[in-house]
């Protein structure tokens, strides 16, 4: 009898003491939502003195945001808003404020310090003058009159504006607005033949420059030949005239000794 009451209360024991509390609400790990995007007003590229923002939107309204720089582990501004974007004033940028930015965005159930996963780097460059372009001629700097050339123009930065000159001509030959950090200027063979240099720009104001790249000469093939051989030409005559002086000198030396006195030969 003991051993049936015994059973009795151990099947009624955990129905009387079942936990009534609702169950924890399971956080989503931050990596398992999107990126932000981090972008730049009013560009990527200024000069000295421009005030900039730097604008971080999350894929959903967020509770925090906050900026950091490359190198440092703490956050370098912070914004508490409930929205889906912040921004970040950077007032009159000097070029030591230039350098790798990425943004992340948190929500009250995370807990302090814990973010997103950052933005892709936006790179800020802060500078007078962007570096000097290259030009190169492809496949080569020697076209037939009936081929086509493409003068490259590279940069090394991205989304700027390029622009290639004649050298001769005031007027730009042609523009190209690139995402790559160059841009292809095609020639007909035709009317290839000539100097070129160019040069790029932030494709928008406040506009930063380069200088212009060093000169590159397209020639046609038919007046490279051309002047090969008067190349060649003038090779050949030099040789003839070196030649002609020599002989000369050797025969005025000839007559000379035919012609000097007997007691002075040797």
């Amino acid at each position: 009898m003991a051993l049936v009451l015994i059973l009795q209360l151990l099947t009624v024991w955990p129905l009387c003491h079942t936990d009534s509390t609702p169950p924890v609400a399971i956080i989503v790990p931050p990596a398992s939502y999107p990126r932000p995007w981090l972008g730049a007003r009013p560009a990527s590229v200024v000069t000295p003195g421009v005030n900039v923002t730097l604008r971080c939107r999350a894929p959903q309204p967020a509770w925090r945001f906050a900026l950091f720089k490359s190198g440092e582990t703490d956050p370098l501004l912070l914004r508490d808003v409930s929205s889906e974007l912040a921004e970040f004033f950077l007032e009159e940028v000097t070029p030591a404020q230039g350098g790798s930015y990425h943004c992340c965005y948190g929500k009250p159930d995370w807990g302090p310090g814990v973010w997103s996963q950052p933005s892709d780097a936006l790179e800020l460059l802060v500078t007078e003058e962007l570096p000097r372009p290259s030009l190169v001629a492809l496949p080569g700097s020697v076209v037939a009159p009936g081929g086509r050339v493409t003068l490259r123009c590279a940069g090394g930065l991205r989304n700027m504006s390029f622009v290639l000159y004649r050298v001769g001509v005031a007027a730009p030959l042609q523009y190209r607005d690139s995402a790559q950090p160059w841009a292809d200027f095609p020639l007909l063979g035709a009317r290839a033949p000539g100097t070129y240099s160019c040069y790029y720009h932030t494709p928008s104001a406040p506009y930063v420059l380069s200088p212009r790249s060093p000169v590159l000469a397209v020639r046609s093939e038919d007046s490279s030949s051309s002047d090969y051989t008067r190349e060649n030409l003038v090779r050949l005559g030099l040789a003839s005239l070196v030649l002609i002086s020599l002989g000369a000198l050797v025969a005025f030396d000839c007559r000379s000794q035919n012609h000097a006195p007997a007691g002075v030969r040797p």
